[in-house]
């Protein structure tokens, strides 16, 4: 395997990894931020305040997108898999 295979694998781990992640991570965000706005004009600083819905909204949206999440992990593995089976 060159160095630029390797590279290539890397890169489209990587690019797995943040499509795999990002709505569950963009979600925690938009919830954070949507709370935080919501704390800053109520002034009510209840730190378990942020927690409970943000848990929530990932729970929800784990649910939602598990099965993108597992076919996206499911494809990488099948490729790796090939590489293997193809370079030995």
């Amino acid at each position: 395997m060159t160095g630029g295979e390797v590279l290539d694998i890397a890169r489209e781990g990587v690019w797995t990894m943040i499509l795999v992640a990002g709505p569950v991570m963009v979600v925690g965000l938009v919830v954070g931020v949507i709370i935080a706005l919501f704390q800053a004009l109520t002034q009510i600083q209840e730190m378990t305040l942020v927690f409970v819905p943000k848990i929530l909204a990932i729970f929800v949206t784990l649910l939602i997108t598990l099965p993108f999440m597992g076919q996206i992990l499911a494809a990488f593995m099948a490729r790796i898999g090939e590489l293997i089976l193809t370079t030995s």
